[in-house]
């Protein structure tokens, strides 16, 4: 590669590293019509509440038990977020033939108003039109359109509700393989349903969890029986969502309330500030090291690394990753695993410059010959974090993801940054400087 070609990458590496900069820090240069995005920090650190419930599953046949959390995960998930709560974690487990739901709630103000929301259990009900249906679509839209006025439901209740319903599951047409979702009602719904769909036939039945519309398929025709068919352009993963909010809505799963936790911002805000001091250390501490040990080949790794840290700090904010105090020790811990690489790198090109071979070879040399190792320790831990992002709690995936993500930006800071920064030196009377490299 010609001096030309490196000075164009390293120069677009600089550009990359100072835009990077100003969104990680907007307040550096202060540039005009600049994005400023903030990082978004858990729960362990800007403060908010812990709860966890109990979810009764004593009304529950024992193979739904799955399905009915997945979809009471999905409707308290969904109310948190009409709440206003942001980026809340949801998640349940089962614990000792218990089962729980956990909620995080980074940031909430008002607790108990959360407390009240999550605790009911989910509704679902079926709603048809109402006389003036075109009318109030109509005036829905004026509404949209000129932002003035309020949106009116052109919905109205009915009889129908999640009680009636016994069962809704993902079926397949058997000519297209398209996805559908069944329902079954008992036989007071049944009756309840098959009044609905004759005087409907040609209009949207809609389906609402909550007060919030979750589907609004149109009647074909009178449906007797209790058993009806929800089709529709949806995927499987579509279709098996619906049919889990159906069933939250239709199985009674009562949560109860056995623990809330809150974490002040103040506590998160000197946790936050350690874990700065601590990484600032940490990185001071690594770059005197590679300094002192690998001389100018030091100084480069540590450009190289703090193009890195800023690159990757910028990720956080652009994905977003919502960052816990085990993502940012994540986070730390993969500057470490870029050093890593960069210690192999220079070793190795040692190992050639003492063999008698030229700086140019040495350099191809120590980079050809280091990255087997540097790419199998690093698919190892990529694979571990797989493994503890699929299979951890919310703070363990976080410490997943930060980590994996740094991981991946650290082999591409040590193999293309440093390997640039190095190839400057290649013909200049520097790479004849033994004590620099050795």
């Amino acid at each position: 590669m010609s001096k030309k070609k490196i000075y164009i990458i390293i120069a677009i590496i600089f550009v990359l590293a100072f835009l990077a900069g100003n969104l990680v820090y907007p307040q550096l240069l202060n540039l005009p019509k600049f994005p400023q995005k903030d990082f978004k920090l858990g729960l362990d650190l800007q403060g908010g509440t812990h709860l966890l419930y109990e979810a009764d599953l004593s009304n529950i046949e024992k193979a739904d038990y799955s399905s009915s959390l997945q979809g009471l995960r999905d409707v308290i998930e969904r109310r948190v977020n009409v709440f206003g709560v942001r980026e809340p974690v949801v998640q349940t487990e089962e614990a000792a033939g218990h089962h729980r739901l956990i909620v995080e709630l980074a940031g909430i103000k008002d607790p108990a108003e959360a407390i009240k929301m999550i605790g009911q259990t989910p509704f679902l009900e079926f709603k048809e039109v109402k006389d003036n249906y075109q009318e109030i679509l109509e005036k829905n839209q004026k509404v949209l359109e000129t932002k003035e006025g309020e949106l009116e439901d052109p919905f109205q209740p009915t009889p129908l509700t999640g009680k009636y319903l016994k069962h809704a599951d993902v079926s397949f047409d058997q000519t297209t393989y398209k996805p559908s979702v069944s329902l079954q009602f008992n036989d007071e719904g049944a009756k309840i349903f098959e009044d609905l769909t004759e005087k409907n036939v040609g209009k949207p039945l809609a389906i609402y969890i909550d007060q919030i519309l979750i589907s609004a398929p149109v009647v074909q025709e009178k449906i007797s029986g209790g058993k009806a068919q929800i089709t529709g352009s949806f995927s499987v993963d579509e279709a098996k969502e619906l049919a889990r909010n159906l069933n939250a809505g239709a199985l009674p799963v009562p949560i109860n309330l056995i623990s809330q936790q809150s974490v002040g911002p103040t506590l998160g805000k000197i946790s936050l500030e350690e874990s700065l001091k601590a990484g600032m250390l940490g990185f001071l501490a690594i770059v005197l090291f590679i300094f002192f040990f690998y001389r100018l080949p030091g100084v480069l790794a540590s450009l190289a690394l703090g193009v890195y840290i800023v690159l990757i700090l910028a990720l956080f904010k652009l994905i977003p990753v919502t960052l816990t105090l085990a993502g940012i020790g994540g986070f730390i811990l993969s500057i470490g695993m870029a050093v890593d690489a960069n210690v192999l790198i220079f070793s190795r090109m040692r190992e050639e410059l003492k063999s008698g071979k030229n700086f140019n070879q040495s350099l191809e040399e120590g980079f050809n010959r280091a990255w087997p190792a540097i790419r199998d320790g690093n698919l190892t831990t990529l694979l571990v974090t797989a493994i503890l992002f699929g299979f951890g709690t919310s703070f363990i995936k976080g410490f997943a993801l930060t980590l994996s993500i740094g991981i991946l930006i650290s082999m591409f800071s040590a193999i293309f940054i440093t390997k640039n920064f190095l190839k400057i030196f290649v013909g200049t009377k520097l790479e004849n400087l033994k004590w620099l490299w050795k």
